[in-house]
């Protein structure tokens, strides 16, 4: 099986392709940057390079240069644009295997990556797409991973994950509905010394108040009516490891005044019981609502506001989250693939182009649920636009109609790739329109 490391900073194009050349039994390697690519060529071994022959922090030709230097006889294939072909085919004369042209052409991937790897198989040359499910490598995920993303908002969130998580600080976790606050703190209490022991998370917003003092501390049997035997709760079940309160704003403010007690003491006494139990837990908080505004309203108190933040985390939304998109698409793909039984590749570039233009009201939690929904009504080998929901379709053709009104967009494309040198990730970027798109719209007026 033929080692391919891609270096390809259009992460959506750079998973697609890692999609199909997985299919084709290839084992493949992603890097989004050239400093990524480099700290990847010194750990392994790989049969064949592809790059992109412009990249964020690098020149391609420049980069398979150096690689050359130290990897003589490992081929290097460029990835180019139609407008980069001379510039390509010069690169050849310089060591480079081939080139490989953009748009995605599948069996043109295949036809050069054979013959770079001096593979001859002409039946294998003919297929595209079709392979059997039962030769295809299948990719190995956990479901409940935390996703490292490549955005600042996703970068900063590590860094504070990875700086908090060793230490027994109280954490409040502050972010809208669905961006995986949970799974921001199941993270911190793998990476802390508590790891080996329980990880209970309690949602406070389906505890009816009269019962959050049983649900919390437990209860021994016959202290209430109901209470037919003894029950250990939350804080008791967490003794050693971490409980998480997710939503704890909509805690009572009585319910509020006995966590605080538990939590100052560190000692638990359950309902209808004389004795203490002590209990050594870390506590992880989580909100969608601005505390201190709750605070100064008197609807939570204050005392406990500071007893659980100690150290606050927000949790990006998706829209904070841009460029870590398609990660967290190809992701929850083969989350839904591994669930469902499924073997789709990826998107089409239409669904990439809605997804892109999509808001998402329900952050990370949204993208999931389509995704799984679009997976499991998906027969073909990708995600086409015709199994997404209506509401994607009516955001889409808003956004391409506001864009083409435009009386000057061909000037104002024109503008953007001159102040850039012709670099479209930077033309993209000042125009506030994805990689695709521009591409698209290239082609719509024939800009070369």
């Amino acid at each position: 099986m033929a080692k391919i490391l891609l270096i390809e900073d259009d992460v959506a194009f750079c998973k697609l392709l890692e999609k199909f050349l997985i299919k084709k039994t290839f084992e493949v390697t992603t890097a989004f940057s050239a400093a990524e690519a480099k700290t990847n060529i010194q750990s392994t071994e790989f049969d064949l390079i592809i790059t992109d022959l412009r990249l964020p922090d690098y020149d391609g030709i420049t980069l398979m240069s150096e690689i050359k230097t130290t990897h003589p006889n490992v081929p290097i294939l460029l990835m180019t644009g139609y407008a980069d072909v001379s510039t390509a085919v010069k690169a050849i004369k310089n060591g480079a295997a081939d080139y490989i042209s953009k748009p995605f052409n599948p069996e043109e991937v295949l036809l050069v990556i054979n013959n770079a790897l001096q593979i001859v198989k002409d039946e294998e040359l003919i297929n595209t797409v079709s392979t059997v499910k039962s030769e295809k490598k299948k990719v190995k995920i956990n479901p409940n991973k935390f996703l490292k993303g490549i955005s600042k908002a996703s970068l900063k969130l590590a860094e504070y994950i990875q700086l908090v998580s060793p230490t027994n600080m109280s954490v409040l976790i502050i972010g809208e509905s669905g961006t995986g606050k949970e799974v921001i703190a199941k993270n911190i209490h793998e990476n802390s010394s508590r790891k080996n022991t329980n990880f209970i998370a309690v949602d406070c917003g389906s505890i009816p108040k009269e019962l959050a003092a049983s649900e919390f501390f437990g209860h021994i049997k016959g202290s209430f009516t109901g209470a037919i035997q003894d029950k250990i709760g939350f804080f008791e079940a967490a003794n050693g490891g971490t409980i998480f309160l997710d939503e704890i704003g909509n805690l009572s403010y009585e319910n509020q005044i006995q966590l605080l007690r538990a939590l100052q003491e560190r000692k638990i006494k359950p309902v209808g019981s004389n004795k203490e139990i002590e209990v050594d837990i870390r506590i992880i908080t989580a909100t969608n609502e601005d505390l201190r505004e709750a605070v100064k309203k008197g609807d939570f108190r204050e005392d406990l506001y500071h007893r659980i933040n100690e150290f606050s985390i927000h949790s990006p939304s998706l829209v904070e989250r841009e460029e870590d998109l398609m990660l967290f698409s190809d992701f929850f793909l083969e989350k839904s693939n591994l669930e469902l039984n499924k073997n789709i590749i990826g998107f089409s570039s239409e669904v990439m182009a809605i997804f892109q233009n999509y808001k998402w009201p329900g952050n990370l939690r949204e993208l999931q649920n389509c995704i799984k929904r679009a997976t499991l009504l998906s027969q073909g080998d990708f995600i086409e636009k015709a199994v997404l929901p209506l509401e994607f379709f009516l955001n889409e053709e808003k956004k391409t109609t506001a864009f083409s009104l435009s009386d000057n967009e061909k000037e104002i494309i024109l503008e953007a790739l001159h102040r850039s040198n012709n670099n479209k990730t930077e033309a993209a970027k000042l125009l506030k329109i994805n990689r695709k798109t521009l591409y698209n719209k290239l082609k719509l007026y024939g800009i070369t």
